[in-house]
């Protein structure tokens, strides 16, 4: 026989499920005609009186019913034995969406348009953090004697082009053995420590003072012709691989919160100024780099003033073991929970499945 803890959570499940249907605060009489409790409308009354006494649930002045507290939607989350996965049709039209793709951009923009349509909450994800990607491959084309093209593509399937302008003129032999040797110092290597071996090849192959290479195997001429080469590329390269201060953020849905008004009570301007300065959801997605973890802060575990209203369901997306950045959903506390939690879960882990195959 259950014991009357674990009844009542069946009974704070049961409002916080109705409430989340409904938006109308939910009464005992209500709950005995929806739910199969097993127990009588007086009994369901004094477990209400109870949850209300522990905070988990509270009278609206203007109702009879009640509603879910922040404290009450916590012990619900926390009680969440596993979130029913999605279907095999419902997985394969979100891999197929995102599959379908062209780039980095375009993968991710597609993540946050179905994200939203599919809570129907604002959708964010982050750009992959540059600290974390590593250089899958370099591609060196000359598009004339003096003028390159470098092509870097890192694990997270960001592109960076850029243009050198070389000042003086260099030959297919010469081009090949830049494209090895920047191949050699950059491949395989995190953004960071790629950095550095640019900057230290460019260092040990500049010319010496008097023209000449510093050390064997190329004649002073050819050593010099390439050594050029190398100074004016690394300043290229080494901007394309340092990391940029400012975060990117993609965002979508926002007019979701709009439907929904009522749940913020007055608070929902601030929510959206947050929204738009994005410093807020930054931080809360930069603490969340565990993939395959999802996080629900509820309410005032925001830590954010501007954002006591919402719930933010976060996660990480990234692959083979490599966290490429954060992602979630910020919505009003009165949120489907187990059905925001397992899309969050199913898009990420996609996400990184979409981008890991194409680093492949």
């Amino acid at each position: 026989m259950a014991s009357a803890e674990d009844r009542r959570f069946e009974v704070l499940q049961a409002i916080v499920a109705d409430f989340v249907s409904t938006k109308e605060p939910i009464g005992s009489k209500a709950l005995v005609e929806r739910h199969n409790l097993g127990v009588s409308s007086a009994t369901i009354r004094n477990d209400m009186a109870v949850l209300e006494a522990e905070g988990y649930i509270a009278q609206p002045h203007t109702s009879s019913g009640r509603v879910p507290t922040e404290k009450g939607y916590r012990e619900f989350v926390n009680r969440l034995h596993g979130v029913k996965p999605l279907s095999v049709p419902e997985r394969r039209a979100i891999l197929s969406f995102l599959e379908s793709g062209v780039d980095l951009d375009d993968v991710l923009r597609r993540a946050v348009r179905l994200l939203a349509q599919l809570t129907r909450q604002v959708a964010v994800v982050q750009y992959p953090t540059l600290s974390a990607s590593t250089v899958r491959h370099l591609e060196v084309v000359a598009v004339t004697p003096a003028r390159l093209l470098m092509v870097v593509i890192t694990d997270s399937g960001r592109v960076d082009q850029r243009i050198v302008e070389l000042g003086d003129i260099i030959d297919d032999h010469q081009l090949a053995q830049l494209r090895e040797l920047l191949g050699q110092a950059l491949v395989g290597k995190r953004l960071s420590a790629a950095s550095v071996a640019v900057a230290d090849l460019a260092s040990r192959l500049s010319p010496a003072p008097d023209g000449s290479g510093r050390s064997a195997g190329l004649d002073g001429a050819a050593r010099t012709a390439l050594g050029n080469a190398l100074g004016r590329s690394a300043p290229v390269l080494l901007e394309s691989l340092v990391e940029h201060t400012e975060e990117r953020l993609l965002m979508g849905g926002t007019a979701n919160l709009t439907r929904n008004t009522a749940d913020f009570g007055g608070s929902l301007r601030s929510v959206l100024e947050a929204l738009e300065e994005q410093v807020v959801v930054l931080r809360l997605l930069a603490v969340q780099q565990e993939a395959g973890k999802v996080t629900v802060r509820i309410g005032h575990e925001t830590e954010a003033q501007e954002m006591a209203g919402t719930s933010v369901v976060t996660t990480a997306y990234g692959s083979s073991g490599t966290v490429f950045g954060g992602m979630g959903v910020v919505g009003p506390t009165r949120m489907d929970y187990p059905g925001t939690i397992a899309n969050v879960a199913a898009v990420a882990m996609y996400i990184g499945e979409v981008l890991g195959n194409r680093a492949g």
